[in-house]
Formats: C-alpha cells, sequence, structure tokens
C-alpha cells in the first residue's frame, strides 16, 4: 500500500525548504505593525478598484506554522494541479471544524476574518467531493493563515500524474516515451519481412504523431491548460 499524500506535509516541506522562519517572523510582524498601507487607503479614498484584504491578526497569538507566503502556496499547486482560489468558488461543504476555529480566531484576535481562500483540485470548485482541501485567511503581503484542513489526502500518485501537465515540455516528454514504449509494442516484422531500424523509427513517428494528435485535440476541445496558467485561475475551461 502506497501512503496517501498530506498537502499540508507537503507545503510544510515546500516552506522549510525555501523559507528561513525568522524572516517569516520579521516579515508578519513588520505587516502586523504597519496597519495602514499609503497605498490602499489612497486607492480606497478616491474610490478606485478594491484593495487587498488583509487581517490584523494579533502577532504574538499566531502559529508559525500556519504562516505560508503565496510562493509556496503555487508550488504545491503546480505541482499537483491544485487551485488557489476564493472561498466564494468552493462548492464542497466547509465542515463545522473549519467554523470552530474561525470563531476561535477572531474571538483571540479580536477581529472579523475577510477574504478566505482555499487550496482544493479543480473539481472541487464545481461539484462536491471530499479530497484534502485547505483554507486561509490572508495576512497581508502575499503571506496567508493555515486556518483549518479538512477531507482525505491525496492519491499518492497525483504528483507524478500532473508531472506532464507542468509545461510543454514535460509533457513532449512523456509523450516522446510513451511513443516510444508503443513502438516496442509493435510485433517485428508487422509491416515488413525485414526487421531494420529504419523501420523502427518510421513507426515511432507515426506513434508520437498519432499520440501527440491526440493529446492536443484533447487539450484545445476542454479547454485545458498547464498547471502554472491555472493554480490561480477561477475559470472552468483553464
Amino acid at each position: 500500500m502506497i501512503k496517501k499524500t498530506n498537502i499540508e506535509e507537503k507545503l510544510l516541506r515546500v516552506r522549510e525548504r525555501k523559507a528561513d522562519p525568522q524572516k517569516i517572523i520579521k516579515e508578519v510582524y513588520e505587516i502586523l505593525n504597519d496597519s495602514t498601507n499609503s497605498d490602499i487607503r489612497i486607492e480606497k479614498n478616491l474610490g478606485g478598484r478594491k484593495g487587498t484584504i488583509e487581517n490584523a491578526f494579533d502577532f504574538d497569538l499566531l502559529e508559525t506554522k500556519n504562516i505560508y507566503h503565496i510562493d509556496q502556496i503555487k508550488q504545491i499547486c503546480i505541482d499537483y494541479r491544485l487551485r488557489f482560489l476564493d472561498s466564494k468558488y468552493f462548492k464542497g461543504d466547509i465542515p463545522s471544524e473549519a467554523i470552530s476555529k474561525i470563531k476561535n480566531l477572531e474571538k483571540n484576535h479580536d477581529l472579523e476574518l475577510k477574504g478566505f481562500k482555499i487550496v482544493a483540485p479543480s473539481k472541487l470548485f464545481k461539484l462536491k467531493d471530499k479530497d484534502d482541501p485547505l483554507l486561509f485567511a490572508p495576512i497581508g503581503n502575499d503571506y496567508y493563515y493555515l486556518v483549518h484542513k479538512w477531507g482525505n489526502d491525496l492519491h499518492p500518485l497525483r504528483r507524478i500524474f500532473a508531472w506532464p501537465f507542468k509545461s510543454i515540455v514535460n509533457l513532449a516528454i512523456v509523450v516522446l516515451l510513451g511513443s516510444y514504449l508503443l513502438t516496442l509494442l509493435v510485433p517485428s516484422g508487422l509491416f515488413s519481412k525485414n526487421n531494420t531500424s529504419t523501420e523502427f523509427w518510421i513507426i515511432f513517428f507515426f506513434m508520437f504523431k498519432c499520440s501527440a494528435s491526440v493529446i492536443l485535440f484533447y487539450g484545445f476541445a476542454l479547454g485545458k491548460n498547464f498547471n502554472p496558467g491555472i493554480w490561480n485561475s477561477k475559470y472552468f475551461n483553464t
């Protein structure tokens, strides 16, 4: 049995590899101390576009292990083909445990939490399901506080399945390898009596062209995109 993937643990590992905990604490402390952002204040006063939502947490009550930067969230979304969207787009059920944690945070920090976002597979933003969502609240300056995780862990092979969709290069490598394996499965001498290397590479080229055509048709027909292009997109056909 292969152990399922706990996306919260993977997110924590990304942060540990790419971020200095002391730097995170310092930056979050500065964000919470600087409660008035001049650009946002002026923009709101002038009646411009709505500013970024920030929650004025009490720094002393925050748990450092629950603080993540947008770059860390983006990395885990790309690796596992997940989306990071406003909670209003989430079509699953928010568990009572998450509601209780929100109430406790609001009581302890004496604030009303706003701007919730959720990390989850794309299907959870249109159909009900039960795979591993993470609920975040914004702190400010691209930092988010993990409020609650619920549901089941992800399939242990999800990152492998998502790897081809990280870039066009990855997809091309997979198509090439798949075409090569399919070519090896073709019985020798099927198209000619002499089994030559030229025949092998002609069959390989045919397999590659067919496989690439099917994948391109599927991608264009369903409006699919690569992981870096969908991780924070609210549109279905991306």
